[in-house]
């Protein structure tokens, strides 16, 4: 069998479809089609059955994807190394999923920079449906921020480091900010709700608070959260918002405003099943596969330090856009 081939496989098993890792993998779906082949001749299985909703893998083909995207991590691990073979410095990567990024990383790395100064950081903003795949397949040596799903966990270590809270807040000049108990939920259903870029992920308990709802409301995706905070304190809609985040513009529970001397300009919303409660996770392969940078931030996010790094209201955010992708601007 060839590395191709390995890859080929582990593009098939994660997106269950010949044509989607044809397409991903940019080449033909013929050439997906035979380097499927050579590996059922030469392992003897079949791999994969059809089904009407897609592919099912065999339990040689579980194995065999497991094993491939091993091999295709330790692929990229040697690449790298050889790359950086005459430097001390090595890359420390670091996927994150969205609200992560943008509400800490970047304070959090400024932190560990002050830990480790000799290694340079890339963090890069994906699903947490790709955590375990990605590290997996060593593309990355750290996952901050939502938990890949419990069926994927198997390799991982997962730590959780900083829970916290989301509370659906509106204007203070929003018609819902008159409410004086709870809203009910065609109320919440008839107005428009926005989010940061990608909604809410189906693995964070905000966004499994949004599939236990009868009905979905009509959800506006920004650029990023602090984009729609900033729509929905100029009175054009509701969202879920970190209540680390927002505390200092909140005036209180609708219906119920306190601290008057301020001057907010957010109110919090009655809203059943809220605050909603979740936790950020530090993800690393386990068994000491994991790089020695990656167990420094699983360590130091657990800190006291970390979490009043993360909740600071000053400090650099570090969240710019190329293409389309997030990254995390650290230190030169």
């Amino acid at each position: 069998m060839t590395f191709s081939q390995l890859r080929t496989f582990a593009r098939v098993a994660k997106l269950g479809s010949l044509r989607a890792a044809a397409a991903s993998l940019g080449v033909s779906e013929p050439a997906v089609s035979t380097a499927i082949a050579s590996l059922r001749t030469e392992l003897g299985d079949p791999l994969f059955t059809r089904t009407p909703m897609g592919i099912t893998l065999t339990p040689g083909g579980r194995a065999l994807a497991a094993h491939a995207e091993e091999i295709i991590g330790l692929a990229e691990d040697t690449r790298r190394d050889v790359k950086h073979a005459s430097s001390h410095e090595r890359q420390l990567r670091v996927l994150a999923t969205a609200a992560f990024a943008e509400h800490a990383a970047g304070r959090l790395f400024d932190l560990f920079g002050k830990w480790v100064s000799s290694d340079a950081v890339d963090v890069i903003v994906e699903s947490a449906d790709d955590i375990a795949t990605l590290l997996r397949e060593r593309a990355y040596d750290l996952a901050l921020g939502a938990r890949p799903g419990l069926a994927n966990s198997s390799g991982l270590e997962l730590v959780p480091f900083f829970k916290y809270q989301r509370v659906v807040v509106a204007s203070t000049r929003h018609p819902l900010a008159s409410s004086t108990g709870p809203i009910p939920l065609d109320k919440l259903l008839s107005v428009r709700w926005f989010a940061g870029p990608g909604g809410f992920e189906p693995l964070t308990e905000e966004g499994r608070w949004f599939g236990r709802l009868s009905a979905l409301p009509d959800v506006i995706e920004l650029t990023s959260e602090t984009d729609a905070l900033s729509a929905v304190a100029g009175g054009e809609g509701v969202m879920l918002a970190l209540g680390h985040v927002a505390a200092s513009r909140i005036t209180g529970v609708a219906g119920h405003p306190t601290d008057a001397d301020r001057t907010p300009d957010l109110v919090r919303l009655a809203v059943a099943d809220t605050p909603i409660s979740g936790l950020w996770w530090a993800t690393t392969l386990d068994g000491g596969r994991a790089t020695d940078a990656a167990r420094i931030v699983q360590r130091l996010v657990t800190t006291a330090e970390a979490t009043t790094a993360i909740v600071s209201p000053t400090g650099s955010r570090g969240l710019s856009r190329r293409g389309n992708k997030f990254h995390v601007a650290l230190w030169s």
